[in-house]
């Protein structure tokens, strides 16, 4: 088929679903909070009360911690019928910079807990109603939400039909990188470019070392209790439950060892020789971000011959939220291995040591770095420019991941066209969920304060602990 060819074929898909109907969204009359609940289960309990906290914070708070809820409402929206790998929680704050293995700094999603098989379309409506969702919280008013939402369909659009006129390989190979970033700023915006880029060279091991971790009374170097962010499993401080099946293990290190065996054959053979220079010195759990919180996500510090350091995360992979509401299967068995493939799919490069595994009881894992190099935005000092530049960037990564992990850019592209259709209707759609958003973070305000659920405060928990 020739690109004509293929154009044409993701044009004639509007037939079956014009775009006008991606305006809709989908199976909203529905009460939240059993699906809040059901995203709750098989959590550390008591951290559920913390992920309930921090989505309490804001509705924008709430929408990143309710990917589950948006796909059960997307469930019942139309597509093209192009099914491929889609991130599944590509929220602005699942984008930002990592480092390649060649240490090279980058910008794409960076958060593949819920990648899946799935609709594109699924991708560029949660991306767009979280701009929405985010500007209204900041109180940019309306004319930035409707900007910005615009833009992010505009670079999407544009930057897939640069990727329908590529070679394969080039695609494959295509990436932004920071310098490029930098090149094309703006002189509002290159600030926070520049402010990027010192912030990532200075997010290494060595420099957190200091920071989450201290010598213990035999001179070892340990990780640093900072409850709730970071406790040991088998202290006082820990915040599993009494009768979690980890605490039956002697200490953290049998935990380590099962861990540790899996992960080094899922590496390059280079990579394994790179590990086997480490040796673990200690094993904590890390509670992270919003929707992860309860789940089971460690750190490991290793040190080399001379001490220096490297910080790997063990983060629990679960099912994709997307696995029960679409008709695609995942591949591989192995949830780890699907965040990874997927990871690897969706990425031009990705972290050295990215891996997966299995702990005890069964218990899917993926590994990677932590922290290395790795920045998001900050939201709170964008003004309007930066809000609406950091919207296109956004657009133009998940483009690239979606032609990417497809392969099918030309009939995305030839679906999307050159019109604003698809921008008036996922703009509609922003709004109009947006405002269901704020009904449904409503009502789980009421379900707190009426002890139907119970949140805490970071606050709350180290009260609990001090001495």
């Amino acid at each position: 088929m020739t690109l004509k060819d293929r154009l044409k074929q993701g044009k004639d898909a509007r037939k079956n679903c014009p775009r006008s109907a991606q305006a809709a969204t989908g199976k909203t009359s529905r009460d939240p909070l059993p699906l809040i609940k059901r995203s709750s289960e098989g959590r550390v309990n008591s951290l559920v009360e913390l992920r309930y906290g921090r989505m309490l914070v804001s509705p924008f708070t709430f929408y990143r911690g309710n990917a589950l809820l948006q796909a059960h409402d997307l469930a019942g929206t139309a597509n093209m019928g192009l099914v491929s790998t889609i991130c599944g929680d590509s929220h602005l704050m699942n984008f930002g910079g990592f480092a390649t293995p060649e240490r090279n700094l980058l910008f794409s999603v960076n958060d593949f807990d819920e990648v899946h098989p799935g609709p594109w379309e699924w991708d560029v409506k949660r991306l767009v109603a979280s701009f929405m969702v985010a500007a209204r919280d900041l109180r940019h008013g309306e004319t930035v939400e409707e900007n910005v939402c615009r833009e992010v369909v505009a670079a999407y659009q544009q930057t897939m039909l640069e990727c329908a006129e590529q070679s394969a390989l080039e695609t494959w190979y295509e990436s932004i990188s920071y310098d490029d970033l930098r090149q094309q700023a703006s002189k509002a915006t290159l600030e926070h470019v520049e402010r990027a880029i010192a912030k990532a060279e200075r997010r290494t091991h060595a420099e957190l070392l200091p920071k989450i971790s201290e010598r213990d009374a035999e001179g070892r170097l340990i990780i640093r209790d900072d409850l709730p962010e970071i406790f040991h499993l088998h202290k006082n401080s820990t915040l599993l439950d009494a009768d979690d099946d980890w605490l039956r293990l002697a200490d953290w290190r049998p935990l380590c060892e099962t861990f540790m065996s899996e992960y080094r054959t899922t590496l390059q053979a280079d990579r394994r020789g790179l590990l086997s220079r480490f040796n673990v010195q200690d094993l904590a759990f890390k509670v992270v971000g919003v929707g992860s919180v309860g789940t089971r996500c460690l750190v490991a510090l290793l040190t080399d011959e001379q001490e220096f350091p490297l910080f790997l995360q063990f983060k629990e992979a679960r099912r994709s939220v997307l696995a029960d509401y679409v008709k695609a299967k995942s591949r591989v068995r192995h949830n780890g291995q699907r965040v990874v493939d997927g990871q690897r799919l969706m990425q031009s490069a990705s972290d050295l040591f990215l891996g997966w595994t299995t702990g005890p009881n069964g218990r899917h894992f993926y590994v990677r770095q932590l922290r290395d190099m790795k920045i998001s935005a900050e939201l709170e000092t964008f003004d309007a420019e930066a809000f609406a530049a950091y919207g296109r960037i956004c657009g133009r990564a998940l483009a690239r991941a979606h032609a990417k992990s497809s392969g099918h850019a030309a009939q995305i592209s030839g679906y999307i066209g050159k019109s604003d259709a698809l921008a008036d209707a996922l703009f509609k759609y922003a709004k109009t969920y947006t405002e269901q958003n704020d009904r449904d973070f409503e009502r789980f305000q009421q379900a707190c304060r009426k002890g139907r659920l119970r949140a805490r405060s970071e606050a709350d928990f180290a009260a609990d602990h001090l001495p």
